[in-house]
């Protein structure tokens, strides 16, 4: 099948109120404008070099959303254009996302990444962190960075039990930070979890935006860079 027939079959199954996030990182500019042709507008990559490159390349209309580890030696190329970053993993990046939002004179919308999964390899934030990051002086003073929700990766699993739980555990997590710390935040309403193996379950679970690759783009190929 082509890339526009993937996305229209994923597309069947996503509601109105979820986000769909094509991850379309590896993959070259030709397949993602079929996607765009297909009526896509919304792009994630998780390298910031990778997606300048095809920022620049492709149509202007396209918002394109980091998903990938930041480093924040690395904000300053995505700052003037990026619509949303998935990965906050840290006060100190949040602070270092701000100082470049200030030089780009924008506000850079943010999701904290939580860590939900029983892996070793997951960045995220655990609930103590969570609350000491949004209770300290340092996050209050911040003017040109805005929270919108919380990210999760569930365990790489076969386990849907176990999906279902770390998705349960997310939104409970996204429902606590609202009542306590953004009850009158309109903007803070996304819960991004949920990826081609298990957006199904995350969506019955209260995602708002899942992030889908492979099932759109095909499996990738990775370089050894």
């Amino acid at each position: 099948m082509s890339v526009s027939d993937n996305l229209n079959k994923v597309k069947q199954h996503v509601p109105s109120q979820v986000t769909l996030v094509a991850i379309s990182k590896t993959h070259p500019v030709d397949q993602i404008m079929e996607a765009y042709n297909a009526g896509q507008r919304v792009f994630g990559e998780n390298k910031v070099q990778e997606m300048v490159s095809k920022q620049e390349a492709m149509p202007k209309d396209i918002q394109w959303h980091l998903v990938g580890h930041l480093q924040s030696n690395k904000i300053k190329y995505i700052a003037p254009f990026v619509t949303l970053i998935h990965s906050v993993d840290s006060l100190k990046l949040l602070v270092a996302i701000n100082k470049e939002a200030v030089k780009a004179n924008r506000v850079i919308d943010c999701l904290l990444q939580v860590y939900i999964a029983e892996e070793e390899t997951k960045f995220g934030l655990s609930v103590e962190e969570l609350t000491e990051l949004l209770e300290s002086e340092e996050y209050k003073q911040l003017t040109h960075v805005r929270v919108c929700g919380v990210m999760g990766m569930a365990t790489f699993t076969d386990n849907e039990d176990q999906i279902r739980k770390e998705f349960k555990s997310l939104k409970t997590i996204f429902t606590n930070l609202k009542n306590s710390y953004f009850p009158n935040t309109d903007s803070f309403r996304h819960i991004s979890m949920g990826m081609s193996g298990d957006y199904a379950i995350a969506i019955e679970e209260g995602s708002t935006m899942i992030r889908v690759g492979s099932s759109i783009f095909g499996h990738r190929a990775y370089n050894s860079n």
